[in-house]
Formats: C-alpha cells, structure tokens, sequence
C-alpha cells in the first residue's frame, strides 16, 4: 500500500482518503526512520505540520490552492528559506536563516505545497558525491534495497553491510534520496555540471535541468552565475512536468530569466514515435564508460528504433574540450562568488583580531573546505591579468563552439538527443572517497556539463538496474526552451522501460502501519 508518485498523492488527497496532515505526518515519520541515509540536514516539522494543516481547511472548502496543495516536497540547503537555516552543508553558513524566501521555494509554497526540511549536498554543491559537507556523506537508499541485498555478498565476514553502501551522486545528493526513499514526493536540487541529473541516475529517480532562464535563479546561493539552474528531482516523468510548470517563467529579480509568458502544459500520451529523430553522438562513448551501461545506451536506441524513430549518429565535436573549458569558467566563476563570504555581513567570522585582513582571511580558511579554497584559487589563477586571455577568455571561445555543435545538430533535423548520464552505477563510498574531489567530479561531469555550458534542457530518466542491482539512468537533452517536448519523449521512454520500484524494508514497515486502514484504488 504505497503512494508512490503525486499524481496518485493528489487524487487520494482530492477525493479525502487521506489528508494532507496524515500525508505529512507519513513523510515526517518515515525521515526519522531513514534518518541513517543522512539525506536531510534541517526537518522542520512544525512548519510542515503547520502548513499541512492550512493545507487541510482548503480541501475541506474544496479549494486547494493547485496540483501540489498538500503535497510534502525537500529542498536542497543552498536555496535560501526563510526561517528556516540555510547552510549549504558549510561552516561558513552554520546557523545562517535568510530573510527570504527563494523565488522557487516561494512559487512551491504559493501553490500550498508542505516543506518538510533541507536536504545535504556536497559543501556549495561542489561535488560529485554528495560526500564532502560538513554533515557527512548522503547514503544510497538502494543501498539498502532488496535488489542490491541480493546481488551484494560480503566478501568477508568483517566487510559487513556498513562499509557495503553506495553513494547517491551529487552534488544533489541529499534530495535525489529523499525522493528516492519515499520521504517526500519531490524536490528541488541545482545543476550546474550535472548536479540534478548525476544523483538522480545513480538514486533511481527523474532528474531535470530545465533550460537555462526558464527558472528563476533568484535565492538560489550562487556556484557558476552562467550555467547554475534549479534541477527537479521525481519519481516520474509526469511529475517532474507539473512540478516544471509551478516554477518556471519570468521573475523580475532575476534578470537572466526568460520574458514571455510560460503556460504549463499536461503531457500527452504519445503513441506514434515515427515523426522522430533521436541522435546518438558518438563523443559520449567516453572512456571509461562502462560495458554495461554501453548495451543499455544500445538497447534504447533500439527501442526507439524498432518503434519507427529515425536513429542517426551525430557528431559533437567539441565535446572532447568541454570539462576542461568548463573546469577554467567554472572554477573563474566561483572565486567571484565566493568573494561575498567574508565574515563582514552573514555567516561565520573568525574571532582572530589583529586586522581585517587577517579577519578576512582566517574566516575563509576556517569557513570553506580544501575543495572551495581549491576552486576559488584556481578561479583567480584564471582570472589574473596575464592569463585571462589565455584561459578565461579562451575558455568563453571554446564554449560558443560547444554550444554551437548543439546548435548544428538540431538544425540537421534531430530533435532529442539520448546520451548516458553516469559512466557507471553508484560506487561504494569507500573506493569513491580514494579519488580527490576534483578527479572524481572531473570524470562524473563529463556526460553532463556540456548542457549546461549550451544552456541547454536534459533529463535523466531511470532505464534499469545494473548487475550489482543498482539503478542506472539515460540523459534525454532537448532543444532549448522544448520542454514539452523533451518531457514528452521522455515519459514514453519511461513508459517502455518500466523501471522497477525500490524495496525498502523500512518503508514497507512504515507502510503497513500507517496505511493497513486506508487500502483504496488510488494507492498502488
């Protein structure tokens, strides 16, 4: 008896076979009792509890605010909430409660969603792992699945199932778990390298990253200004649209933010994939990608081939420069950002008096972990007077040519392109935590970024699980500003593949408990 998606959660709530309280008070439940995956950083209970309850006096008026009124979703803690702590799993924002809301978390709240908390990421969503904040790693909820139980035999006695558990991606890790293990319908993650997409692969979940400006970036703590969007994590394709169209459009705080009009939009069933033409491109057979999601890649194109698609290689050439042209403007744009953390306005300041600048520089060195300070140095390595031609502006060159591969492809008549999204399954945390943060992050954007540098829209949906009984996703990059279409694609894709559902022992546990009374049609 589990709700699986919010499109069933909202037609149990519509038709009162269960509330939004009951609803919230599941999610809270269930966050404690997975509390051990360390995917939330701050639960607010009474907030939710509070607005489940506004949530419930409208239902009971019979008029919900829209599709997300009393649906529990989680936020990653680098959007800023108000009243509640925005830490960006750093000691730089330790105890740091923003006076607003971010525009997305507004826009969520306006619709009468319920925030259940903020959820762990890598330390300013620098990473890959979503093992390097100052609360620890995030843990793979399939780590604990059936599937994996099954396939993952201890190699020796003392190697128990606490060094066996894999990690979730990231740097959105905390959110792609939390829907992943049931503990909230939705949420919001950040991509800017494959942040949103990255974890969403390796959890088993929906990972969009909308085009750039179609979602206000206003409260989201800034990474890379040029390539940062709000991500959506989910457990379905339908889902992550509905979520799509309560949050995108123009907003005037932010500037980068597209001027005209977006309607939402249902998406259609589509039957006939005739009219499509879905490129390959050959640059993303990457080394050390692995054999097995190789034959997956193969096998959707033959799905989408055997249903009457147009399936064409393509070529995008550029993409063999783009981690490190991203790796120069990305590293340039963070020491820019970083620049604002300096103990004078918010966040952590050091007690260390002598002058101001020793005060500036002893709070960013106990403010920021090696991997921030390592790309804050880099980035005004970049940018210092007699290599900012050679690299950064180079580096701007090098991303108007990967854009315009883009550019081409679609021209030529493809409309979607299918892609990995990761190289392998999740890796246990132990081999991961081998390889610096730098390396790894390196090697796990690599089939990701170049949508980002583009601007471009990307999805990943989850296709199958690997030998080991992990999840495994493809990456599904659209036109700009063709969600719709990307989404509809997608959702067909889905449909084909049917994923299976995570076995969780503490969720069915959870289940049996609360819902044995509420048995009805609209729970799977």
């Amino acid at each position: 008896a589990c709700l699986e998606t919010r499109f069933q959660v909202a037609a149990a709530l519509k038709e009162g076979h269960v509330t939004p309280t009951e609803l919230c008070q599941r999610c809270l439940a269930l966050i404690k009792s997975t509390k051990f995956l360390n995917a939330y950083v701050t639960v607010a209970e009474e907030t939710a509890l509070k607005q489940a309850e506004e949530s419930e006096k409208r239902y009971k008026r019979g008029q919900p605010l829209g599709v997300l009124d009393g649906i529990p979703v989680a936020v990653k803690d680098n959007f800023n909430t108000a009243g509640i702590e925005t830490t960006c799993a750093s000691n730089m924002l330790k105890g740091y409660i923003s006076p607003y809301n971010a525009t997305v978390v507004q826009k969520l709240l306006d619709q009468g969603a319920v925030l259940l908390g903020k959820t762990n990421l890598d330390e300013f969503a620098m990473g890959s792992g979503s093992t390097d904040g100052v609360f620890g790693p995030v843990r793979n909820p399939w780590s604990y699945s059936r599937q994996y139980k099954e396939k993952s035999v201890p190699k020796s006695h003392s190697e128990d199932k606490e060094s066996n558990w894999v990690i979730t991606g990231g740097s959105s890790g905390g959110s792609a778990a939390a829907v992943s293990s049931f503990t909230c319908f939705a949420a919001l993650g950040s991509d800017t390298g494959g942040s949103t997409r990255n974890p969403a692969a390796h959890c088993g979940v929906v990972g969009l990253k909308p085009t750039y400006g179609l979602i206000s970036r206003h409260g989201l703590i800034p990474l890379v200004n040029s390539m940062d969007v709000p991500g959506i994590l989910a457990r379905c394709v339908d889902d992550a649209a509905v979520v799509l169209g309560s949050l995108a459009g123009h907003d005037p705080k932010d500037s980068t933010t597209i001027q005209d009009k977006f309607k939402p939009f249902d998406l259609p069933n589509l039957t006939d994939v005739s009219k499509l033409s879905i490129g390959i491109p050959k640059e993303y057979h990457a080394p050390g990608l692995s054999s097995e999601i190789l034959a997956l890649w193969s096998k959707a194109a033959d799905l989408f081939k055997d249903a009457g698609a147009k399936v064409i290689e393509v070529s995008l050439p550029h993409t063999r420069y783009s981690i490190v042209c991203y790796h120069v403007l990305c590293t340039a744009e963070v020491a820019s950002n970083m620049a604002r953390f300096d103990g004078l306005e918010y966040g952590h300041r050091s007690d260390t008096n002598k002058s101001t600048a020793s005060m500036y520089a002893a709070t960013r060195r106990e403010g920021f972990n090696d991997v921030v300070r390592g790309r804050i140095l880099s980035g005004n390595y970049f940018l210092l007077k007699q290599n900012y031609e050679n690299y950064f502006i180079k580096a701007q060159k090098v991303r108007r040519l990967i854009a315009n591969d883009f550019v081409k492809v679609f021209e030529s008549g493809v409309d979607i392109l299918l892609t990995p999204t990761t190289l392998s399954d999740a890796v246990p945390y132990m081999e991961f935590i081998k390889e610096d943060n730098r390396t790894r992050s390196a090697q796990d954007d690599i089939l990701t970024q170049a949508a980002n540098m583009a601007g471009l829209p990307a999805i990943n949906v989850p296709t199958a699980l690997s030998e080991r009984g992990l999840p495994v996703g493809l990456q599904f990059i659209g036109r700009s500003f063709q969600e719709k279409q990307l989404l509809t694609v997608a959702k067909w894709f889905e449909n084909q593949v049917k994923f299976p559902m995570i076995q969780l022992e503490e969720v069915e546990r959870h289940n049996h408990g609360v819902l044995q009374h509420q048995k009805s049609a609209s729970f799977s």
